[in-house]
Protein backbone atom coordinates (compact mmCIF):
# COMPACT_ATOMS: atom_id res chain seq x y z
CA UNK A 1 0.00 0.00 0.00
CA UNK A 2 1.34 3.42 -0.96
CA UNK A 3 1.65 5.71 2.08
CA UNK A 4 1.38 9.47 1.95
CA UNK A 5 4.43 11.51 1.10
CA UNK A 6 4.64 13.72 4.19
CA UNK A 7 7.15 13.61 7.02
CA UNK A 8 6.46 11.51 10.10
CA UNK A 9 6.37 14.15 12.86
CA UNK A 10 5.02 12.86 16.14
CA UNK A 11 2.53 15.16 17.87
CA UNK A 12 4.26 15.34 21.24
CA UNK A 13 3.82 18.07 23.84
CA UNK A 14 7.55 18.80 23.94
CA UNK A 15 7.24 20.30 20.44
CA UNK A 16 5.14 23.07 22.03
CA UNK A 17 7.86 24.23 24.41
CA UNK A 18 10.56 23.78 21.74
CA UNK A 19 8.54 26.04 19.44
CA UNK A 20 7.95 28.65 22.14
CA UNK A 21 11.63 28.79 23.10
CA UNK A 22 12.91 28.85 19.53
CA UNK A 23 10.44 31.34 18.01
CA UNK A 24 9.33 33.40 21.04
CA UNK A 25 12.12 32.80 23.56
CA UNK A 26 12.15 36.38 24.86
CA UNK A 27 8.40 36.55 25.51
CA UNK A 28 7.94 37.13 29.23
CA UNK A 29 6.53 34.81 31.90
CA UNK A 30 5.65 36.85 35.02
CA UNK A 31 4.81 35.36 38.44
CA UNK A 32 3.36 37.36 41.30
CA UNK A 33 3.68 35.49 44.61
CA UNK A 34 1.45 35.79 47.68
CA UNK A 35 4.04 37.91 49.52
CA UNK A 36 4.08 40.47 46.69
CA UNK A 37 7.42 39.34 45.22
CA UNK A 38 7.46 39.15 41.43
CA UNK A 39 9.74 36.94 39.35
CA UNK A 40 10.27 37.22 35.62
CA UNK A 41 11.53 34.69 33.14
CA UNK A 42 10.63 33.88 29.52
CA UNK A 43 9.88 30.91 27.27
CA UNK A 44 13.59 30.27 26.73
CA UNK A 45 14.05 30.16 30.52
CA UNK A 46 11.13 27.75 30.96
CA UNK A 47 12.63 25.53 28.25
CA UNK A 48 16.06 25.57 29.90
CA UNK A 49 14.68 24.80 33.37
CA UNK A 50 12.35 22.10 32.07
CA UNK A 51 15.34 20.31 30.53
CA UNK A 52 17.14 20.53 33.88
CA UNK A 53 14.08 19.19 35.63
CA UNK A 54 13.88 16.26 33.21
CA UNK A 55 17.51 15.46 34.06
CA UNK A 56 16.83 15.69 37.77
CA UNK A 57 13.79 13.42 37.54
CA UNK A 58 15.80 10.78 35.70
CA UNK A 59 18.59 11.06 38.27
CA UNK A 60 15.95 10.51 40.97
CA UNK A 61 14.93 7.25 39.32
CA UNK A 62 11.72 8.40 37.65
CA UNK A 63 10.90 6.15 34.70
CA UNK A 64 8.73 6.80 31.64
CA UNK A 65 5.02 6.81 32.51
CA UNK A 66 5.68 7.18 36.25
CA UNK A 67 3.24 9.68 37.71
CA UNK A 68 4.66 13.00 38.95
CA UNK A 69 2.19 15.08 40.98
CA UNK A 70 1.93 18.81 41.65
CA UNK A 71 0.07 20.53 44.48
CA UNK A 72 0.47 24.16 43.54
CA UNK A 73 -1.03 27.43 42.38
CA UNK A 74 -0.24 29.34 39.16
CA UNK A 75 3.40 30.36 38.76
CA UNK A 76 6.37 29.86 36.43
CA UNK A 77 7.89 27.01 38.45
CA UNK A 78 4.65 25.09 38.17
CA UNK A 79 4.75 25.74 34.41
CA UNK A 80 8.32 24.41 34.32
CA UNK A 81 7.10 21.27 36.07
CA UNK A 82 4.45 20.72 33.39
CA UNK A 83 7.03 20.62 30.62
CA UNK A 84 9.85 19.05 32.65
CA UNK A 85 7.66 16.12 33.69
CA UNK A 86 6.39 15.25 30.22
CA UNK A 87 9.85 15.94 28.82
CA UNK A 88 11.22 13.17 31.03
CA UNK A 89 8.60 10.80 29.65
CA UNK A 90 6.65 10.82 32.91
CA UNK A 91 2.97 11.66 33.39
CA UNK A 92 2.04 15.03 34.89
CA UNK A 93 -0.63 14.69 37.60
CA UNK A 94 -2.08 17.97 38.87
CA UNK A 95 -3.75 17.67 42.29
CA UNK A 96 -6.66 19.91 43.21
CA UNK A 97 -5.62 21.81 46.34
CA UNK A 98 -9.27 22.33 47.31
CA UNK A 99 -10.09 18.67 47.81
CA UNK A 100 -10.58 17.01 51.18
CA UNK A 101 -7.92 14.76 52.70
CA UNK A 102 -9.95 11.64 51.93
CA UNK A 103 -10.21 12.57 48.25
CA UNK A 104 -6.50 13.38 47.98
CA UNK A 105 -5.71 10.13 49.77
CA UNK A 106 -7.68 8.14 47.20
CA UNK A 107 -6.38 10.05 44.17
CA UNK A 108 -2.66 9.92 45.00
CA UNK A 109 -2.79 6.23 45.87
CA UNK A 110 -4.92 5.34 42.87
CA UNK A 111 -2.50 7.20 40.60
CA UNK A 112 0.51 5.69 42.44
CA UNK A 113 2.34 9.01 42.26
CA UNK A 114 6.14 8.73 42.69
CA UNK A 115 7.07 12.40 43.14
CA UNK A 116 5.24 15.43 44.54
CA UNK A 117 6.07 19.08 43.87
CA UNK A 118 4.21 21.50 46.12
CA UNK A 119 3.91 25.12 47.22
CA UNK A 120 5.08 26.06 50.71
CA UNK A 121 1.54 27.14 51.63
CA UNK A 122 0.51 23.49 51.35
CA UNK A 123 3.36 22.13 53.47
CA UNK A 124 1.06 21.40 56.46
CA UNK A 125 -1.22 19.37 54.19
CA UNK A 126 1.74 17.49 52.72
CA UNK A 127 3.20 16.69 56.16
CA UNK A 128 -0.21 15.47 57.31
CA UNK A 129 -0.69 13.26 54.26
CA UNK A 130 2.82 11.83 53.86
CA UNK A 131 2.08 8.70 55.93
CA UNK A 132 -0.98 8.06 53.76
CA UNK A 133 0.93 8.35 50.46
CA UNK A 134 3.38 5.41 50.53
CA UNK A 135 4.13 5.47 46.78
CA UNK A 136 5.50 9.04 46.89
CA UNK A 137 9.26 8.78 47.38
CA UNK A 138 10.38 12.34 46.65
CA UNK A 139 8.91 15.65 47.89
CA UNK A 140 10.16 18.97 46.48
CA UNK A 141 8.89 22.41 47.52
CA UNK A 142 8.56 24.93 44.68
CA UNK A 143 9.16 28.06 46.75
CA UNK A 144 11.62 26.79 49.34
CA UNK A 145 14.76 28.79 48.62
CA UNK A 146 16.99 26.50 50.69
CA UNK A 147 19.21 23.76 49.29
CA UNK A 148 16.27 21.33 49.36
CA UNK A 149 14.00 23.57 47.28
CA UNK A 150 13.08 23.38 43.60
CA UNK A 151 15.60 25.90 42.21
CA UNK A 152 18.53 24.22 43.95
CA UNK A 153 17.25 20.79 42.98
CA UNK A 154 17.20 21.56 39.25
CA UNK A 155 20.24 23.84 39.63
CA UNK A 156 22.45 20.80 40.12
CA UNK A 157 21.81 19.88 36.46
CA UNK A 158 23.25 21.46 33.31
CA UNK A 159 20.29 20.91 30.99
CA UNK A 160 22.30 19.12 28.32
CA UNK A 161 19.80 16.37 27.71
CA UNK A 162 17.10 15.37 25.26
CA UNK A 163 13.39 15.02 25.72
CA UNK A 164 12.13 11.49 26.07
CA UNK A 165 11.34 10.14 22.59
CA UNK A 166 8.17 8.15 22.17
CA UNK A 167 4.91 7.73 20.33
CA UNK A 168 2.34 10.51 20.06
CA UNK A 169 -0.22 8.24 21.72
CA UNK A 170 1.88 7.88 24.87
CA UNK A 171 0.18 9.31 27.98
CA UNK A 172 1.39 12.72 29.16
CA UNK A 173 -1.04 14.06 31.77
CA UNK A 174 -3.52 12.77 34.34
CA UNK A 175 -6.45 14.69 35.84
CA UNK A 176 -9.18 13.40 38.13
CA UNK A 177 -12.83 14.36 38.07
CA UNK A 178 -14.33 15.95 41.17
CA UNK A 179 -16.00 12.71 42.24
CA UNK A 180 -19.37 14.16 43.32
CA UNK A 181 -21.05 10.76 42.83
CA UNK A 182 -18.42 8.34 44.15
CA UNK A 183 -14.66 8.16 43.95
CA UNK A 184 -12.94 10.53 41.51
CA UNK A 185 -12.08 9.08 38.10
CA UNK A 186 -8.76 9.62 36.36
CA UNK A 187 -8.58 10.91 32.79
CA UNK A 188 -5.31 10.08 31.04
CA UNK A 189 -4.45 12.45 28.20
CA UNK A 190 -2.15 11.58 25.30
CA UNK A 191 0.57 13.69 23.69
CA UNK A 192 -1.47 13.60 20.47
CA UNK A 193 -4.78 14.60 22.04
CA UNK A 194 -3.12 17.38 24.06
CA UNK A 195 -1.28 18.81 21.05
CA UNK A 196 -4.42 18.79 18.90
CA UNK A 197 -6.32 20.44 21.75
CA UNK A 198 -3.64 23.17 22.02
CA UNK A 199 -3.77 23.83 18.28
CA UNK A 200 -7.56 24.18 18.45
CA UNK A 201 -7.22 26.46 21.48
CA UNK A 202 -5.28 29.09 19.53
CA UNK A 203 -8.00 29.56 16.93
CA UNK A 204 -10.22 32.68 16.82
CA UNK A 205 -13.28 30.61 17.74
CA UNK A 206 -11.75 29.43 21.02
CA UNK A 207 -9.13 31.54 22.85
CA UNK A 208 -7.99 33.57 19.83
CA UNK A 209 -4.34 33.71 20.87
CA UNK A 210 -1.10 34.59 19.13
CA UNK A 211 2.26 36.13 20.07
CA UNK A 212 0.62 39.52 20.71
CA UNK A 213 -1.57 38.05 23.46
CA UNK A 214 -0.88 38.75 27.12
CA UNK A 215 -2.69 36.08 29.10
CA UNK A 216 -3.49 36.08 32.81
CA UNK A 217 -5.09 32.68 33.48
CA UNK A 218 -7.12 32.89 36.68
CA UNK A 219 -8.36 29.33 36.20
CA UNK A 220 -5.99 27.24 38.36
CA UNK A 221 -3.34 25.04 36.82
CA UNK A 222 -4.61 22.23 39.06
CA UNK A 223 -8.12 22.25 37.56
CA UNK A 224 -9.04 20.64 34.21
CA UNK A 225 -5.58 21.28 32.71
CA UNK A 226 -6.08 24.98 33.37
CA UNK A 227 -8.40 24.73 30.35
CA UNK A 228 -5.31 23.77 28.32
CA UNK A 229 -3.95 27.33 28.50
CA UNK A 230 -0.33 26.47 29.51
CA UNK A 231 -0.10 24.36 26.34
CA UNK A 232 -1.95 26.88 24.15
CA UNK A 233 0.21 29.80 25.33
CA UNK A 234 3.38 27.97 24.31
CA UNK A 235 2.00 27.15 20.88
CA UNK A 236 0.98 30.79 20.40
CA UNK A 237 4.11 32.33 21.92
CA UNK A 238 1.96 34.46 24.21
CA UNK A 239 3.15 36.35 27.27
CA UNK A 240 1.92 34.73 30.51
CA UNK A 241 1.13 36.56 33.75
CA UNK A 242 0.58 34.38 36.82
CA UNK A 243 -0.68 35.18 40.30
CA UNK A 244 -0.69 32.75 43.20
CA UNK A 245 -3.61 34.66 44.76
CA UNK A 246 -6.88 35.75 43.16
CA UNK A 247 -7.42 38.87 45.22
CA UNK A 248 -9.26 41.44 43.09
CA UNK A 249 -6.85 44.28 43.93
CA UNK A 250 -3.85 42.16 42.93
CA UNK A 251 -5.46 41.02 39.69
CA UNK A 252 -6.54 44.53 38.76
CA UNK A 253 -3.01 45.82 39.35
CA UNK A 254 -1.53 43.07 37.17
CA UNK A 255 -4.09 43.65 34.41
CA UNK A 256 -3.06 47.29 34.22
CA UNK A 257 0.72 47.07 34.73
CA UNK A 258 1.29 44.06 32.46
CA UNK A 259 -1.27 45.24 29.89
CA UNK A 260 -3.15 41.94 29.97
CA UNK A 261 -5.26 41.40 26.85
CA UNK A 262 -6.99 38.15 27.80
CA UNK A 263 -8.07 36.30 30.91
CA UNK A 264 -10.03 33.20 31.82
CA UNK A 265 -11.84 32.26 35.03
CA UNK A 266 -15.12 31.43 36.74
CA UNK A 267 -17.92 34.02 37.21
CA UNK A 268 -17.22 34.60 40.91
CA UNK A 269 -13.79 35.99 40.02
CA UNK A 270 -15.33 38.60 37.72
CA UNK A 271 -18.00 39.50 40.25
CA UNK A 272 -15.26 40.17 42.80
CA UNK A 273 -13.35 42.26 40.26
CA UNK A 274 -16.46 44.33 39.51
CA UNK A 275 -17.09 44.91 43.22
CA UNK A 276 -13.48 46.05 43.69
CA UNK A 277 -13.34 48.48 40.77
CA UNK A 278 -16.75 49.90 41.71
CA UNK A 279 -15.63 50.46 45.30
CA UNK A 280 -12.41 52.11 44.12
CA UNK A 281 -14.03 54.18 41.40
CA UNK A 282 -12.03 52.40 38.69
CA UNK A 283 -12.86 51.08 35.23
CA UNK A 284 -12.42 47.68 33.61
CA UNK A 285 -8.70 47.57 32.62
CA UNK A 286 -8.30 49.30 29.28
CA UNK A 287 -5.95 46.68 27.80
CA UNK A 288 -8.42 43.83 28.33
CA UNK A 289 -9.78 42.60 25.00
CA UNK A 290 -11.18 39.14 25.72
CA UNK A 291 -12.60 37.29 28.71
CA UNK A 292 -13.45 33.59 28.69
CA UNK A 293 -15.70 32.34 31.47
CA UNK A 294 -16.41 28.74 32.49
CA UNK A 295 -17.46 26.57 35.41
CA UNK A 296 -20.94 28.08 35.58
CA UNK A 297 -23.06 30.48 33.58
CA UNK A 298 -22.35 34.21 33.50
CA UNK A 299 -25.26 36.45 34.54
CA UNK A 300 -26.59 38.59 31.68
CA UNK A 301 -25.61 41.70 33.61
CA UNK A 302 -21.97 40.53 33.59
CA UNK A 303 -22.04 39.87 29.85
CA UNK A 304 -23.60 43.28 29.19
CA UNK A 305 -21.04 45.09 31.33
CA UNK A 306 -18.07 43.50 29.57
CA UNK A 307 -19.59 44.18 26.16
CA UNK A 308 -20.30 47.81 27.09
CA UNK A 309 -16.59 48.18 27.92
CA UNK A 310 -15.59 46.81 24.52
CA UNK A 311 -14.44 43.44 25.91
CA UNK A 312 -15.20 40.34 23.87
CA UNK A 313 -16.75 37.80 26.22
CA UNK A 314 -17.42 34.10 25.75
CA UNK A 315 -18.55 31.10 27.69
CA UNK A 316 -16.36 28.01 27.62
CA UNK A 317 -18.07 24.69 28.28
CA UNK A 318 -16.19 21.47 28.69
CA UNK A 319 -15.20 18.70 31.07
CA UNK A 320 -12.12 17.06 32.52
CA UNK A 321 -13.04 14.20 30.19
CA UNK A 322 -12.70 16.59 27.23
CA UNK A 323 -9.24 18.03 27.98
CA UNK A 324 -11.48 20.18 28.61
CA UNK A 325 -12.69 22.25 25.60
CA UNK A 326 -16.15 21.37 24.27
CA UNK A 327 -17.75 24.61 23.08
CA UNK A 328 -17.00 28.33 23.18
CA UNK A 329 -19.26 31.31 22.60
CA UNK A 330 -17.40 32.95 19.75
CA UNK A 331 -18.95 35.68 17.63
CA UNK A 332 -21.08 34.27 14.82
CA UNK A 333 -20.74 34.98 11.09
CA UNK A 334 -23.73 37.35 11.24
CA UNK A 335 -22.57 39.16 14.41
CA UNK A 336 -22.62 42.59 12.75
CA UNK A 337 -26.29 42.16 11.84
CA UNK A 338 -27.46 41.26 15.36
CA UNK A 339 -29.04 43.66 17.82
CA UNK A 340 -27.51 44.13 21.27
CA UNK A 341 -30.24 41.98 22.81
CA UNK A 342 -29.60 39.19 20.28
CA UNK A 343 -25.86 39.38 20.93
CA UNK A 344 -26.36 39.04 24.68
CA UNK A 345 -28.78 36.15 24.11
CA UNK A 346 -26.12 34.40 22.06
CA UNK A 347 -23.34 35.03 24.57
CA UNK A 348 -25.52 33.71 27.41
CA UNK A 349 -25.43 30.26 25.78
CA UNK A 350 -22.49 27.86 25.79
CA UNK A 351 -21.54 28.29 22.14
CA UNK A 352 -20.39 26.06 19.30
CA UNK A 353 -17.86 23.29 18.92
CA UNK A 354 -14.44 23.86 17.34
CA UNK A 355 -13.20 21.44 14.72
CA UNK A 356 -12.27 18.31 16.66
CA UNK A 357 -15.49 17.98 18.68
CA UNK A 358 -18.79 16.49 17.55
CA UNK A 359 -21.92 16.72 19.70
CA UNK A 360 -25.51 15.58 19.68
CA UNK A 361 -28.48 15.29 22.06
CA UNK A 362 -30.35 12.06 22.67
CA UNK A 363 -33.72 11.44 24.30
CA UNK A 364 -33.78 11.40 28.11
CA UNK A 365 -35.91 8.26 28.04
CA UNK A 366 -34.48 6.58 24.93
CA UNK A 367 -30.74 7.24 24.36
CA UNK A 368 -30.92 5.54 20.92
CA UNK A 369 -33.14 8.37 19.66
CA UNK A 370 -31.08 11.30 18.36
CA UNK A 371 -32.93 14.58 18.84
CA UNK A 372 -33.32 17.38 16.29
CA UNK A 373 -31.25 20.56 16.42
CA UNK A 374 -34.30 22.74 16.77
CA UNK A 375 -33.33 24.86 19.78
CA UNK A 376 -36.30 23.46 21.69
CA UNK A 377 -35.97 19.71 22.25
CA UNK A 378 -33.81 19.01 25.31
CA UNK A 379 -31.88 15.80 25.77
CA UNK A 380 -28.72 14.20 27.10
CA UNK A 381 -25.64 15.84 25.57
CA UNK A 382 -23.11 13.46 24.03
CA UNK A 383 -19.71 14.25 22.50
CA UNK A 384 -16.84 12.58 20.68
CA UNK A 385 -13.51 13.60 19.21
CA UNK A 386 -9.72 13.15 19.43
CA UNK A 387 -9.44 14.80 22.87
CA UNK A 388 -12.49 13.12 24.45
CA UNK A 389 -11.98 10.30 26.97
CA UNK A 390 -12.39 6.73 25.75
CA UNK A 391 -11.82 5.00 29.07
CA UNK A 392 -10.92 6.13 32.57
CA UNK A 393 -7.50 5.48 34.09
CA UNK A 394 -7.21 1.84 35.23
CA UNK A 395 -10.77 1.13 34.10
CA UNK A 396 -11.42 -2.14 32.31
CA UNK A 397 -14.37 -0.87 30.27
CA UNK A 398 -14.55 2.10 27.92
CA UNK A 399 -16.46 5.17 29.07
CA UNK A 400 -17.98 5.56 25.60
CA UNK A 401 -20.26 3.41 23.45
CA UNK A 402 -18.99 1.52 20.34
CA UNK A 403 -19.54 4.64 18.22
CA UNK A 404 -17.42 6.56 20.76
CA UNK A 405 -20.20 8.86 21.97
CA UNK A 406 -19.42 10.00 25.51
CA UNK A 407 -22.39 10.79 27.76
CA UNK A 408 -21.59 14.14 29.42
CA UNK A 409 -24.37 13.98 32.02
CA UNK A 410 -25.58 17.41 30.86
CA UNK A 411 -29.03 18.17 29.52
CA UNK A 412 -28.99 20.60 26.60
CA UNK A 413 -30.65 21.85 23.46
CA UNK A 414 -28.79 22.46 20.21
CA UNK A 415 -30.01 25.33 18.06
CA UNK A 416 -30.21 25.14 14.25
CA UNK A 417 -26.98 27.15 13.90
CA UNK A 418 -25.12 24.64 16.11
CA UNK A 419 -25.16 26.75 19.28
CA UNK A 420 -25.45 24.59 22.38
CA UNK A 421 -27.43 25.72 25.41
CA UNK A 422 -27.19 23.83 28.69
CA UNK A 423 -30.44 23.40 30.54
CA UNK A 424 -29.36 21.15 33.41
CA UNK A 425 -27.41 18.16 34.65
CA UNK A 426 -29.25 14.85 34.26
CA UNK A 427 -29.10 14.34 38.01
CA UNK A 428 -30.21 17.92 38.77
CA UNK A 429 -33.15 18.34 36.42
CA UNK A 430 -36.44 18.75 38.34
CA UNK A 431 -39.42 16.63 37.29
CA UNK A 432 -42.69 18.19 38.38
CA UNK A 433 -46.02 16.65 37.43
CA UNK A 434 -44.32 14.65 34.68
CA UNK A 435 -42.70 17.73 33.12
CA UNK A 436 -39.05 18.82 33.24
CA UNK A 437 -37.92 22.06 34.88
CA UNK A 438 -34.40 23.33 34.30
CA UNK A 439 -32.62 24.22 37.53
CA UNK A 440 -29.94 26.06 35.54
CA UNK A 441 -32.46 28.35 33.86
CA UNK A 442 -34.11 29.10 37.21
CA UNK A 443 -30.74 30.03 38.67
CA UNK A 444 -29.78 32.21 35.69
CA UNK A 445 -32.99 34.20 35.97
CA UNK A 446 -32.70 34.52 39.76
CA UNK A 447 -29.18 36.01 39.68
CA UNK A 448 -30.49 38.65 37.30
CA UNK A 449 -32.28 40.23 40.27
CA UNK A 450 -30.35 43.20 41.65
CA UNK A 451 -30.39 41.83 45.23
CA UNK A 452 -29.28 38.26 44.44
CA UNK A 453 -25.58 37.35 44.67
CA UNK A 454 -25.95 33.61 44.08
CA UNK A 455 -28.81 31.17 43.62
CA UNK A 456 -29.27 27.41 43.36
CA UNK A 457 -32.43 25.43 42.55
CA UNK A 458 -33.07 21.87 43.70
CA UNK A 459 -36.02 19.52 43.46
CA UNK A 460 -37.76 18.73 46.76
CA UNK A 461 -40.34 15.91 47.07
CA UNK A 462 -43.91 17.17 46.87
CA UNK A 463 -47.05 15.19 47.84
CA UNK A 464 -48.90 16.18 44.66
CA UNK A 465 -46.35 17.04 41.97
CA UNK A 466 -43.62 14.47 42.69
CA UNK A 467 -41.05 17.29 42.91
CA UNK A 468 -41.19 21.07 43.06
CA UNK A 469 -38.28 23.51 42.79
CA UNK A 470 -36.89 25.12 45.93
CA UNK A 471 -34.74 28.20 45.27
CA UNK A 472 -31.84 28.75 47.66
CA UNK A 473 -30.54 32.33 47.60
CA UNK A 474 -27.61 34.34 48.93
CA UNK A 475 -28.34 38.07 48.98
CA UNK A 476 -25.81 40.69 47.95
CA UNK A 477 -24.21 42.57 50.87
CA UNK A 478 -26.49 45.40 51.96
CA UNK A 479 -29.29 44.35 49.59
CA UNK A 480 -32.67 42.97 50.51
CA UNK A 481 -35.52 41.20 48.78
CA UNK A 482 -38.48 39.27 50.18
CA UNK A 483 -39.69 35.87 49.05
CA UNK A 484 -42.90 37.24 47.46
CA UNK A 485 -40.91 39.93 45.63
CA UNK A 486 -38.43 37.41 44.24
CA UNK A 487 -41.13 34.95 43.19
CA UNK A 488 -43.00 37.78 41.45
CA UNK A 489 -39.80 38.73 39.61
CA UNK A 490 -39.29 35.13 38.48
CA UNK A 491 -42.89 34.96 37.29
CA UNK A 492 -42.18 37.80 34.88
CA UNK A 493 -39.40 35.80 33.17
CA UNK A 494 -40.62 32.19 33.01
CA UNK A 495 -43.65 29.93 32.85
CA UNK A 496 -45.76 30.22 35.98
CA UNK A 497 -45.50 26.52 36.78
CA UNK A 498 -41.69 26.81 36.77
CA UNK A 499 -41.68 29.46 39.51
CA UNK A 500 -40.32 27.92 42.76
CA UNK A 501 -42.97 27.43 45.41
CA UNK A 502 -40.60 28.68 48.12
CA UNK A 503 -37.33 30.54 48.55
CA UNK A 504 -34.78 29.77 51.26
CA UNK A 505 -32.37 32.61 52.09
CA UNK A 506 -28.97 31.42 53.34
CA UNK A 507 -25.58 32.93 54.22
CA UNK A 508 -23.68 30.69 51.81
CA UNK A 509 -24.25 27.97 49.21
CA UNK A 510 -21.91 24.93 49.29
CA UNK A 511 -19.39 24.51 46.47
CA UNK A 512 -17.29 21.65 45.17
CA UNK A 513 -13.49 21.64 45.16
CA UNK A 514 -13.60 23.07 41.63
CA UNK A 515 -15.79 26.01 42.63
CA UNK A 516 -19.11 24.77 41.24
CA UNK A 517 -22.31 24.72 43.28
CA UNK A 518 -22.55 21.35 45.02
CA UNK A 519 -26.11 20.22 44.45
CA UNK A 520 -25.33 17.01 46.33
CA UNK A 521 -24.41 18.92 49.50
CA UNK A 522 -27.33 21.28 48.99
CA UNK A 523 -29.78 18.39 48.74
CA UNK A 524 -28.27 16.91 51.91
CA UNK A 525 -28.66 20.28 53.64
CA UNK A 526 -32.36 20.44 52.74
CA UNK A 527 -33.03 16.72 53.10
CA UNK A 528 -35.62 17.31 55.83
CA UNK A 529 -37.16 20.39 54.25
CA UNK A 530 -40.93 20.70 54.68
CA UNK A 531 -43.01 22.81 52.33
CA UNK A 532 -45.03 25.64 53.89
CA UNK A 533 -48.68 24.74 54.38
CA UNK A 534 -49.69 27.23 51.69
CA UNK A 535 -47.77 25.08 49.18
CA UNK A 536 -49.17 21.66 50.06
CA UNK A 537 -52.55 22.69 51.40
Amino acid sequence: MQLGGMQDWQLRVTHLIDHAAREYGGREIVSRWADGVETRTNWAGIHRDALKMAQALRRAGVKPQDRVATLAMNHHRHLTAWYGTVGAGAILHTLNVRLFDEQLDFIVNHAEDRVLFYDRDFAPLVERMKPRWPTVRLFVCFDDESETGFEHWIGAEDGTTQWHAGDERDPCMLCYTSGTTGNPKGVLYEHRSTTLHAMAGMTPGVFSMDSRSVLLPIVPMFHACSWGLPWVAAAAGAKLVFSTVNDASVLCDLFNRERVTMSAGVPTVWLSLFQYIDAQGLEIPASLERVVCGGSAMPRSMIERFMAAGVSVAHLWGMTEMSPIGTTGADTWNWADLSLEERVDLKAMQGRVPFGVEMRCVDLGDPTHVLPRDGVTAGILQVRGPWVVKRYFKAEADATDPEQWFDTGDVAVIHPDGTMQLTDRTKDVIKSGGEWISSVELENVAVGHAAVAEAAAIGVPHPRWDERPLLVVVKKPGADVSEPELRAYLGEHMAKWWVPDAVAFVEAIPHTGTGKISKKDLRDQFRDYRWPERVTG
